[in-house]
């Protein structure tokens, strides 16, 4: 064998060692991926369980979804004593971990007997996570919308509740980018701002849809607009 055969030789051996090499360090990093994913996995689970069991031991989240457990609860704490919820760190760590850490603008809607009682939220969040802006909106879709009087205490029973997350609005440029089952929308001229939540009754084209939002903004149909767009995360 020459000398150049030689070289030849070892350098093949040294390429296929380090490939070798390489492919197991892959495959070591994707075995630790899917052990770090297994503990993140059981982590959640286990948090999850802990705070399902946390929510049976407060009365008014059992058996109810917790974001609209607590616009009612709200809303019937309210009407009978005139101030609001204050959460225990009881009732905060019975709840959903994005409920008490995240922000987000929220809208609480009221009905008895199928028909609208009081609608009301916010487009970005003020208070200072997601559970607080469902107290401050379901206090104000129950005793602040001007289209209905403040809610009785004789009708509390008879009130269904959904609470809508809304993701943070985008601008669009043309009515076209819209879906009125999809998405809710935001019209706006100036100072005058109208929205309508998404997958309403009767609200099957998006024309339909910005129209109604143009009258509750105050703007007429001949005034440019500008439009945004928005989806929601429902909870009944």
């Amino acid at each position: 064998m020459t000398w150049r055969s030689q070289e030849s030789g070892e350098s093949e051996r040294a390429s296929t060692s380090k490939q070798a090499k390489a492919a197991e360090s892959k495959q070591e990093e994707v075995v630790e991926s899917k052990q770090a994913e297994a503990v993140e996995s059981k982590q959640a689970e286990a948090a999850e369980s802990k705070q399902a069991e946390a929510a049976k031991q407060i009365s008014w989240l059992a058996g109810l979804d917790p974001y609209v457990a607590l616009a009612r609860y709200t809303v019937e704490t309210y009407v009978r004593s005139g101030s609001g919820p204050l959460l225990s760190a009881e009732e905060l760590a019975a709840l959903p971990p994005e409920m008490s850490k995240e922000k987000a603008g929220t809208f609480v809607s009221l009905h008895s007997k199928g028909n609208l009682r009081g609608c009301i939220g916010t487009i970005q969040p003020y208070a200072e996570n997601i559970a607080e802006e469902i107290i401050d909106n379901a206090i104000s879709a129950s005793t602040k919308d001007f289209r209905f009087y403040p809610v009785k205490e004789i009708e509390l029973d008879s009130l269904e509740y959904s609470v809508d997350v809304l993701t943070t609005p985008e601008r669009i440029d043309s009515i076209n980018e819209l879906d009125p089952k999809r998405y809710g929308v935001i019209v706006s001229r100036g100072s005058r701002r109208g929205l309508l939540l998404p997958d309403l009754e009767g609200v099957d084209t998006a024309k339909i849809q910005v129209d109604i939002a143009r009258q509750k903004a105050g703007i007429s149909p001949d005034e440019k607009l500008t439009l945004e767009r928005f989806q929601v995360i429902r909870h009944r």
